[in-house]
């Protein structure tokens, strides 16, 4: 037991929480940066970026669900980005009520941008030897699940999650897994964190594509997603 002039002892996950946060403050510090260079506020970068990815329409419920930000902070910046004639707002062609988005030209230029990551975090990342991305990008992929499982984020377009993702279908392959949906081998480098061709799997066999990933092991074919 800890005398009171000693620290708690700090295990591994601890210590990668505490990591993740300093990694944080960089991507807060750098996303003020570029879009202030852009005239835009953070939340209307990430608007913008949302809009360029989402298939579909869009009205701005979904957009405070995906960004985890509150219907006010939502209406807010689309009112400044529709000022700005980045978007537009148009009546729903399925829904006469409903209100959808729509970027207009100047606004799909700069969603591009705003789709761009920090270059130095991306250079960070690249000074890790392969297999050691290959490693982070899985813990990722693993920690974002469970805070989608709590609640605590919104569900992203990951492999994982997705219909087409067979994991570990090649054992033993530098490239172990295979998406359907391009049809190929795919490694654990090449997964990914938010995918626009991304169908979600059914509600049975998220669970399933986690674990069979993290243990190594292949779903049978045609896989039993009734467990």
């Amino acid at each position: 037991m800890n005398s009171p002039t000693e620290e708690p002892q700090e295990g591994p996950a601890t210590r990668i929480a505490a990591g993740l946060f300093k990694l944080a403050l960089v991507i807060r510090h750098q996303s003020w940066k570029a879009a202030g260079e852009r005239g835009l506020t953070p939340t209307q970068s990430q608007i913008l970026a949302l809009l360029a990815s989402l298939p579909g329409d869009t009205g701005v419920k979904a957009l405070a669900e995906q960004l985890s930000i509150t219907m006010g902070t939502a209406s807010e910046a689309v009112s400044a980005l529709e000022r700005k004639e980045l978007l537009t707002k148009a009546n729903s062609p399925t829904d006469g009520r409903a209100v959808v988005l729509k970027l207009t030209r100047r606004g799909r230029g700069q969603a591009k941008k705003c789709r761009e990551w920090p270059e130095v975090l991306v250079d960070a990342a690249h000074t890790l030897p392969t297999a050691e991305q290959a490693g982070f990008l899985r813990g990722l992929v693993g920690m974002i699940r469970s805070l989608q499982e709590q609640g605590a984020v919104p569900t992203t377009r990951m492999c994982v999650g997705c219909r087409y993702f067979r994991p570990n279908e090649y054992p033993g392959s530098e490239k172990a897994h295979h998406c359907g949906y391009l049809d190929t081998a795919i490694a654990d480098v090449d997964l990914r964190i938010d995918c626009d061709d991304m169908e979600p799997a059914s509600e049975a066999a998220s669970p399933q594509l986690m674990e069979a990933l993290f243990a190594g092991t292949a779903l049978p074919y045609p896989p039993d997603f009734t467990k």
